[in-house]
């Protein structure tokens, strides 16, 4: 028996209504998953420019060796100034720690000189802790550091430097807006990259 031409546009309007009320109720979960892509990428690019600018502090930090004391500040005022689109003046620290290796073999490392972004600190008040080696004394953006038998010890890269061996360690911290946090899914939950993201480069 065949159809009569009348039904055919009838069926088709019907089959496009169907698709249309199947969109409509997909569309809330595909921007979704949208948003927290996004939101994923946008974390990983923070992550990808801190990996970068410490890097390149320790870099040049390494380089400044006759006098970190001076050009400390100027580093780290120059790394933040290259972040965009990280706003590092309201939501970023910098710590530049100096490291030596000890006179014994197999004791911690010595700790030298230690810098944290002043300009950033003035404005944010953002400070999260160093996690080579916490400084109690601040003058400025420089920490006090006691010489000689009483200077402090680190444990970062122990037993892997000779006696007054140099290591420079710079630390690069953002506090991350992240739009979603962590979703779980019975006993499993997904990845949160913020609030704080952290990366360390030693040259």
């Amino acid at each position: 028996m065949r159809k009569s031409a009348t039904t055919l546009p009838h069926r088709r309007r019907r089959v496009h209504g169907i698709a249309a009320v199947e969109l409509a109720l997909a569309m809330p979960l595909l921007m979704l998953l949208l948003f927290m892509v996004a939101d994923l990428s946008r974390g990983i690019q923070a992550k990808i420019i801190l990996l970068n600018i410490s890097r390149e502090g320790a870099n040049l930090s390494s380089r400044a060796t006759s006098d970190l004391v001076g050009s400390s500040q100027t580093i780290m005022d120059a790394l933040a100034a290259s972040t965009p689109p990280l706003n590092m003046n309201k939501r970023g620290m910098i710590y530049i720690t100096k490291l030596m290796g000890p006179a014994t073999a197999g004791k911690p490392n010595i700790v030298l000189e230690q810098y944290r972004w002043y300009a950033g600190l003035k404005i944010s008040g953002y400070q999260p802790a160093s996690q080579v080696w916490n400084c109690t004394s601040w003058n400025n953006g420089t920490c006090t550091v006691a010489k000689g038998s009483n200077a402090p010890t680190a444990t970062l890269m122990q037993s892997q430097l000779a006696d007054g061996e140099l290591i420079y360690v710079v630390e690069t911290f953002y506090n991350f807006d992240m739009l979603f946090g962590t979703l779980t899914f019975g006993n499993s939950s997904t990845p949160v990259l913020g609030p704080n993201l952290y990366s360390m480069t030693v040259f």
